[in-house]
């Protein structure tokens, strides 16, 4: 008799019985089977679970996209603002630069003013003095000059004041000094 192996040559050799394929088959149908009742529907509530994840995360992922551009235009928002009111705050202290720079120049020209004024004014008064006095010295010397021309002193004081006074006048009509 010849042997399993010898009886078998070729491919023959590499292809199982059919009693094999059969027992193979049935237990593929069972395993399966159990599969398919057990594990699958753990798996698949495995696979929802994960895939409810994903999608939880990716809507938190664009919620959170979408908080955050909306952060992003109320900072640029208040940006933009903050410059307005930089801008504007910077126009106003311009403007009250000018202010007070036109104010300080109105004020010191009316301390200047005032300043001209008042020492107009000192000038004037002191020219009154001046020519006060001067009239006091001209009517002495007039007086002194009188007497020497006429060859006595004038003693009455009412007279030599009448005398003074008519040459005083005299002097003020006719500034260069010349006799008419």
């Amino acid at each position: 008799m010849e042997t399993f192996a010898e009886s078998k040559s070729g491919i023959a050799l590499f292809l199982p019985e059919d009693y094999d394929i059969i027992w193979s088959t049935v237990i593929l149908i069972v395993v399966a089977i159990f599969f398919y009742k057990f594990f699958l529907p753990k798996f698949q509530a495995i696979f929802d679970e994960r895939a409810a994840k994903i999608e939880g995360g990716i809507a938190k992922a664009e919620k959170a996209q979408a908080d955050a551009d909306a952060a992003k235009k109320k900072y640029e928002d208040q940006l933009n603002t903050a410059r307005v009111d930089a801008a504007k705050i910077r126009d106003d202290a311009r403007t009250e630069a000018s202010h007070i720079i036109a104010d300080a120049r109105t004020k010191a020209e009316a301390d200047a003013a005032q300043i001209t004024a008042n020492a107009q004014k000192s000038i004037e008064s002191q020219q009154q003095q001046a020519l006060v006095s001067l009239k006091g010295e001209v009517g002495a010397l007039a007086t002194a000059l009188a007497g020497k021309i006429l060859g006595s002193k004038l003693s009455d004081a009412d007279v030599q004041s009448s005398m003074i006074d008519s040459m005083i006048d005299g002097i003020d009509k006719d500034p260069a000094g010349k006799a008419k």
